[in-house]
């Protein structure tokens, strides 16, 4: 017996060195990245993936624009729509959290999430959309490490550069240019309110532009621009 739990015991404490090197290399990609742009994310990849299986010459579109060349209607757009509270929380919104589950609660399925841009951008670098604890737990270890190397303004930076808005569309740039035809620099306050609400479902209103709820949407957007404040 006491053979069995010696090794069960290395074995426990050979999963928790795993665990811990994991984290330290996770954190090296976000001391890494807090200087030098990613060119991919974990979750373009597996974008890419699929859209290979159907055309194995299928790329991403995406180019990196710096945060200066991003319009400030964006910026306050996507505030506004995915984080109001984002240049005054440490990652996570305990309240808007909360908001969440009693609404999931009383219709009975998940219909909000209540994650900060920083845990969607902790996801978006690093892991796949499965919903499952094991995930949650290493979003929440990531976004930690986020906010306590970056600044919030290279998070809304590289966010704004690495989210999915459309089939095979990442990056605001990109978005701009598919959808309007312009630079991301040069996005009107309705465009970009647009582009905020198409955010969590994006190849839902690539394929349907005109959608009543995204109109609805807009609208909600564009009125509470005014109050966001960009980092």
């Amino acid at each position: 017996m006491s053979f069995v739990l010696l090794w069960a015991k290395r074995l426990l404490l050979g999963c928790f060195a795993l665990l811990l090197l994991y984290q330290f290399w996770l954190f090296g990609w976000v001391l890494w990245w807090n200087w030098v742009n990613p060119d991919t994310t974990r979750f373009m990849n597996i974008r890419l993936e699929e859209s290979q299986v159907k055309d194995p010459q299928a790329q991403l579109k995406k180019q990196w624009v710096g945060y200066e060349r991003i319009s400030i209607n964006l910026k306050r757009a996507i505030i506004a729509a995915e984080d109001a509270k984002f240049v005054d929380h440490e990652g996570f919104d305990w309240e808007g959290i909360q908001h969440a589950i009693e609404r999931n609660q009383q219709k009975g399925r998940v219909v909000a999430g209540g994650s900060t841009i920083s845990q969607q951008l902790a996801k978006n670098l690093f892991l796949t959309p499965a919903k499952t604890p094991w995930r949650k737990a290493e979003e929440a270890v990531i976004t930690l490490m986020l906010e306590s190397v970056w600044s919030k303004q290279r998070i809304l930076e590289v966010y704004l550069n690495v989210i999915e808005w459309g089939n095979g569309v990442f990056g605001a740039d990109a978005a701009a240019r598919h959808y309007y035809g312009v630079s991301a620099s040069q996005l009107s306050p309705e465009q970009a309110a647009r582009l905020a609400g198409m955010v969590p479902s994006p190849r839902f209103y690539d394929r349907n532009r005109n959608a009543p709820g995204l109109a609805r949407k807009t609208a909600i957007i564009l009125a509470r621009m005014r109050s966001a404040d960009p980092p």
